[in-house]
């Protein structure tokens, strides 16, 4: 048997512990597997391991990443350290720029400079491999770079985010607000103390724009992604969604477009019963329109063992012996995308309006759709609430409820639509606005 393929890894956290610990107990079987042994030799890491039962007695600590990257005793090194930036750019770059080959779970890192490590790795006859930086568990990026390549992908979609999909999900079944689900989300663990990053569509931005490239032939372009978050979601819209046949998920969608390659994050309706509508909690899926298939992958997005599973999935193929190119084609055949405007995104749309109750209302409403040639496919109107305001008079008026659903029409006609019945003094709040989306 050749020698054992010699792993250097940065970073000990979650995700790192949970790889040195499959490394060292999974020996026999991916050596049986690979056809030569994976092993642990050093490690560099600024903190002790999230995992405390973990012996890394016998393995060699080296003071800094990027030393840990130009070590001649590695032969691939393993970066989960996280970030856009250094330490992580200088030391992925530096092993690249040694032929040694680079595994990374860094979704930030890929984003931003995917093309200049890609272009590196190809220049120094290395190899980098993702699969864990987008989706976890779920084998996407082999899926999108190794088993399609026959394919023409029209579109790629899914829910990239747990932490959104969970906060989704107890809102909806238990009836708690946004709030009330994210303090728990946050206390599970599932949502950090500022989790801007996963509740803003951030997160899923970055794996977006890696499964664009991956999908589309394109250089990685995460400037492109147009990103609205979860925060504005309220228990109102899910019990509308809910009374009309929807669910909300906060998707990433790539597809093709005739003005170009349209990329988007936002939270959207999808019609029950299908199946990304029916992935609940923490659970990822991702979803591929093809000229020769439609398929889906659901599983688990993140978490220290289906992560590092992901992680020693790419460390097996190197012990193969097994090359790609990072975006499944040359670097230099990956072509820059030509940005498809949100503007022209064509689609149904849920648009929920507080309102004066006055007679005219409605009408007004309908004829302002009707001037941007938006079809109605339903609407539906709650009465006057009334609540106690104190004083004398203890009622007072409250907004009335109205929920439209259109037919397929552009982004530009909607907000076209809406400022004109702002101008017509007709709502009191600013209109939620939710796209609906075929799947």
């Amino acid at each position: 048997m050749a020698e054992p393929l010699r792993v250097g890894l940065a970073g000990l956290g979650t995700v790192g512990s949970a790889v040195a610990s499959m490394l060292a107990r999974s020996q026999a079987a991916l050596a049986e597997r690979a056809g030569r042994g994976i092993e642990l030799v050093a490690y560099a890491a600024k903190d002790p391991p999230k995992d405390d039962t973990l012996d890394l007695s016998k393995i060699r600590k080296v003071a800094d990443p990027v030393a840990l990257a130009r070590d001649p005793g590695i032969d691939v090194f393993v970066e989960l350290m996280g970030g856009e930036g250094d330490p992580a750019k200088s030391a992925v770059a530096a092993a690249l720029g040694l032929g040694r080959s680079v595994v990374t779970a860094n979704k930030a890192l890929l984003a931003r400079h995917g093309l200049m490590l890609a272009k590196l790795a190809e220049e120094h006859d290395a190899a980098l491999n993702f699969e864990a930086a987008v989706a976890g568990g779920i084998p996407i990026v082999k899926t999108l770079r190794e088993g399609l390549g026959g394919s023409r992908i029209a579109r790629v979609y899914g829910i990239l985010n747990g932490t959104c999909n969970y906060i989704l999900t107890r809102m909806h079944k238990e009836h708690l607000s946004f709030a009330e689900c994210l303090k728990e989300a946050q206390r599970l663990g599932y949502a950090e103390a500022n989790p801007t990053f996963d509740i803003g569509g951030f997160d899923t931005a970055h794996k977006l724009a890696i499964l664009t490239s991956l999908a589309f032939g394109t250089q990685v372009d995460a400037e492109a992604v147009h990103v609205e978050g979860i925060e504005s979601i309220s228990l109102a819209d899910l019990e509308a969604a809910d009374e009309l046949g929807y669910r909300v998920k906060l998707l990433g969608v790539a597809q093709r477009t005739e003005v170009g390659i349209e990329q988007r994050v936002h939270p959207t309706m999808v019609r029950q019963g299908t199946v990304i509508a029916e992935v609940d909690g923490v659970t990822n899926a991702v979803a591929v329109d093809a000229d020769t298939m439609e398929l889906t992958l659901m599983g688990p997005g993140a978490g220290g063992a289906a992560t590092a599973s992901a992680v020693v999935a790419d460390l097996m193929d190197l012990a193969r012996g097994r090359r790609v190119p990072a975006f499944g084609r040359p670097a230099a055949a990956l072509t820059k995308p030509q940005r498809a405007p949100m503007q022209r995104h064509e689609g149904g749309y849920y648009i929920r309006l507080a309102v004066v109750d006055r007679p005219g209302t409605a009408a007004t409403i309908a004829r302002r759709m009707a001037d941007e040639k938006i079809s109605l496919e339903s609407i539906m109107q709650h009465g006057r609430d009334r609540r106690p305001h104190g004083g004398d008079d203890p009622r007072v008026d409250k907004p009335a409820l109205v929920v439209l659903i259109t037919y397929a029409t552009t982004e530009d006609a909607v907000r076209r639509a809406l400022a004109a019945i702002e101008q017509d003094g007709v709502w009191v709040e600013k209109p939620q606005v939710i796209r609906i989306e075929k799947s």
